[in-house]
């Protein structure tokens, strides 16, 4: 079965209007796991601490440079993720309507290679 990464996007600033909203949907979160869980599509899956804690390694003219922060000078970024084993894109599309909902974030749907 292909295998899917569903990418939550967000901005540094919180989505959530309460603490209370942002508990809410943590538990949602925690409920959609353990229904992927339950049903064999799940892999792998986790939340990524701010994009300001990124480090990225690049090579420049063979020298290997490390340097803070995000790779790319966005609003948005990755905030968590799923990779999944369904059977199709659309299952993968089915997951990522519960997990919009849940998790209160655009989620992107992509398929892995091969």
């Amino acid at each position: 079965m292909p295998q899917y990464l569903l990418s939550v996007h967000g901005t540094q600033d919180s989505a959530y209007a309460t603490d209370e909203e942002m508990q809410q949907a943590y538990a949602d979160t925690g409920r959609l796991n353990e229904e992927m869980q339950a049903s064999g599509s799940w892999i792998f899956a986790g939340g990524l601490h701010k994009a300001s804690t990124a480090k990225v390694v690049q090579s420049k003219d063979g020298v290997l440079l490390h340097t803070d922060g995000p790779y790319l000078d966005s609003k948005e970024h990755i905030g968590g993720f799923w990779i999944i084993d369904v059977a199709d894109e659309a299952a993968a599309l089915a997951w990522a309507d519960k997990a919009t909902v849940a998790c209160r974030g655009a989620v992107e749907v992509r398929p892995f290679q091969g």
